[in-house]
């Protein structure tokens, strides 16, 4: 791929967003698939009640399109565009499926946190199936050393943790108008570098398209938000990253690049590790997002902050990626 192809990605899949969210954007009005704000949350929050959600159904629609029509341009369309698709799709269809019964049933947790990892695990094991019927590689390696080790059969169990974790915490991450767009945007991209670095222009016309689809959103997604994506947008974008992890063989640079995914959902398991143990709390509130919100930041100078902590991480791992 030469930086033009990379450019035309983005591009499209940007162009497609921006064309098909103000007609969708309606379409979900007239339908009432309006957001419903938990009580427990910031009470600033409660004025966006009834914002329109399930918009992650235009960002999976223009990450298909742009991505199958791309890969047949410059690439062929083989295992990693599967594998790719197979988790962002399935684990779309599992987060459309959850908002879907918040919206419509009128229940407000969704489906329920068994339903959900269940699942979860049956697409991550799926994922690993192929990935092993196509003898992908099984080792895992440290970065900022030598050290590799191939765990075999047991790739399977980190297959499952790695895509089960990582698309809870991009969904625990959204929770602020832009916070996941902006911040996706930057992980998907450094992955893009990564891969486009490696030659695995199948994944790196994935990842590019999930960049323009990411940004067209944040057209609408940008506070104050028109549109959220919902659990559709959000688990099936934290399933995504993960595998491109997976493929690129770059699976722990992910903690750094995601890094602000991962400080959310470490913000939440201290937090309930906390209070259940000693009564408690370490944080205003989480995900970690609101401890800054009720310590008096206005909403957008969070996001912004969150984001730029994103961007010096996806350069680190771009460095450590490429050229260490």
């Amino acid at each position: 791929m030469l930086e033009r192809d990379v450019l035309l990605t983005m591009v499209v899949s940007f162009l497609i967003t921006v064309a098909v969210a103000p007609m969708f954007i309606p379409f979900l009005r007239r339908l009432k698939f309006g957001q419903s704000i938990r009580e427990e949350g910031p009470e600033s929050h409660q004025k966006k009640s009834g914002t329109p959600t399930m918009g992650g159904i235009v960002i999976l629609l223009s990450i298909l399109i742009t991505t199958l029509f791309m890969v047949q341009i410059y690439a062929q369309i083989g295992t990693e565009t599967f594998l790719l698709l197979l988790v962002t799709v399935g684990f779309g269809i599992l987060g459309f499926l959850d908002d879907f019964i918040k919206v419509v049933m009128k229940r407000n947790l969704g489906l329920t946190s068994k339903q959900k990892l269940f699942g979860q695990i049956l697409i991550s094991i799926v994922f690993y199936w192929i990935y092993s019927q196509n003898n992908l590689s099984t080792e895992l390696a440290i970065p900022l050393t030598n050290i590799t080790f191939d765990l075999g059969v047991l790739y399977a169990v980190f297959i499952i943790f790695w895509l089960v974790g990582f698309s809870n915490a991009v969904n625990l991450t959204d929770g602020l108008d832009g916070l996941v767009s902006g911040a996706a945007a930057v992980a998907f991209g450094a992955y893009a570098v990564l891969a486009w670095s490696k030659g695995m222009d199948e994944t790196a016309i994935f990842s590019f398209a999930v960049v323009g689809a990411v940004l067209g959103f944040l057209v609408f997604n940008a506070h104050p938000a028109k549109v959220f994506m919902g659990d559709t947008g959000s688990l099936a974008l934290g399933g995504a990253i993960a595998a491109i992890s997976l493929l690129t063989k770059f699976e722990f640079l992910l903690l750094i690049i995601g890094a602000v995914f991962v400080a959310e959902t470490l913000s939440v398991i201290l937090q309930v590790a906390s209070f259940k143990t000693t009564g408690k709390r370490i944080f205003r509130m989480s995900p970690l997002h609101h401890h800054f919100e009720l310590g008096g930041w206005s909403e957008w100078k969070v996001v912004v902050t969150f984001w730029t902590v994103g961007v010096i991480c996806a350069v680190i791992g771009i460095y450590i990626g490429v050229w260490i």
